[in-house]
Formats: structure tokens, sequence, C-alpha cells
């Protein structure tokens, strides 16, 4: 009885502790499968991309990434097949909005793989005048935070916080290039203060 009495509260203990973790870590727990190349059309990339930059806006309107996990990871097989197979798109063959969604497609992709791989078009974009300083900024950032290094440009939080930032110093410096407001109006937003 006694025994009974120990394995019933250590299975109790152990399943509390797993549920916690769980409930805790729920938001890196909607995996939907590897970003394969699917088959796409060149001629109807225009299509494809305004598609795309309207579902993942729908997708971060709405905050529920859990949800809408499946649809998310389409959109950047979408975009990564359309680079692979038919080029980085230019504005001579796109919109902006179309553009800004090859961008979407990489940064909120959960593999820093593909952030990493794409993020010299990305440079070529931005020189280019084809992407903005901004979203050059914020992909470095989300490089430099997955890969457990200081970010440049202030734009990441992570746990309710400043992820971890290289020369608070001359932060604004490096933002003011990029385009991006200083960091404390940035920050302000997210119930942050900013000290460096």
């Amino acid at each position: 009885m006694k025994k009974t009495k120990v394995f019933l509260t250590i299975f109790i203990v152990l399943l509390l502790i797993v549920s916690t973790f769980l409930f805790l870590n729920r938001d890196k727990f909607a995996y939907v499968g590897s970003v394969d190349y699917i088959e796409v059309d060149c001629n109807k990339k225009s299509e494809i991309l305004s598609e795309v930059y309207i579902s993942d806006q729908k997708i971060r309107r709405e905050n529920n990434l859990i949800k809408y996990a499946k649809e998310d990871h389409r959109n950047q097989e979408l975009v990564i097949s359309i680079i692979e197979k038919c080029g980085m798109p230019t504005l001579n063959d796109v919109t902006q909005e179309q553009m800004d969604a090859i961008w979407l497609g990489l940064q909120h992709n959960t593999n820093n793989m593909y952030r990493i791989k794409y993020f010299p078009l990305i440079e070529k974009a931005v020189k280019n005048g084809d992407l903005n300083k901004e979203q050059y900024a914020l992909m470095k950032d989300r490089m430099l935070m997955e890969e457990g290094k200081p970010q440049l440009y202030g734009s990441q939080i992570k746990n309710g916080k400043l992820y971890n930032l290289e020369s608070p110093e001359t932060v604004n410096k490096r933002r003011q290039e990029m385009g991006l407001e200083p960091i404390e109006d940035y920050l302000k937003r997210f119930g942050i203060s900013f000290s460096n």
C-alpha cells in the first residue's frame, strides 16, 4: 500500500512537471513539417505573392500563430519555391507588396537556415531599392538572435525583454542609418524601458 502511494505521488509530480513545461512552451509546438519545395508557375508569381502577403498579414493581425501554423508554413514554402524556381524577383517583376511578401515569408520562417541561405538575396534587394533597410535590420537581428549572438539594431524582443544588444551606447546611430526610430520609442510599444 505504501509503495503504491509513493509511486502514485511520483507519477503525479512528473505529470505536473511535464504539463507545466508543455504549457510554458506551447508556442513552440506548432510543428507542421519541413519546408519543402513545391511546384509553382513562374508566370503566376505575382498572384501567388499577393496571396502570401494577404495571408501573412491576416495571421499576424489575428495573433494566433498556432491556429494558422499550416497556412504560415505554406506561405514559407511558396516564397522559397518561387526563389528557387523563378529566381529572386525585383520591383521590375512584381509590386512592392509582393516583394514584401518575399521578405515576410523568410522573416517568419521558423528555421533560421532559410534566412541565412537567402539573406544575400535580401541584402542585394536592399541595395537595389527593392526592399528597405528596415527589413534588412529586422532580419539581421533575428538571424543573430537565432544564432545566440547579440543583435545590432535592437528590433528583437525575447521573453518580454530586449534581446542582448551589441554596443547599446551606439544603437540609435545604427538604427538611424537603417531608417528606424530611436530605440526608446520602439521599446515603449512593448512596455520596455531602455538603459544602456
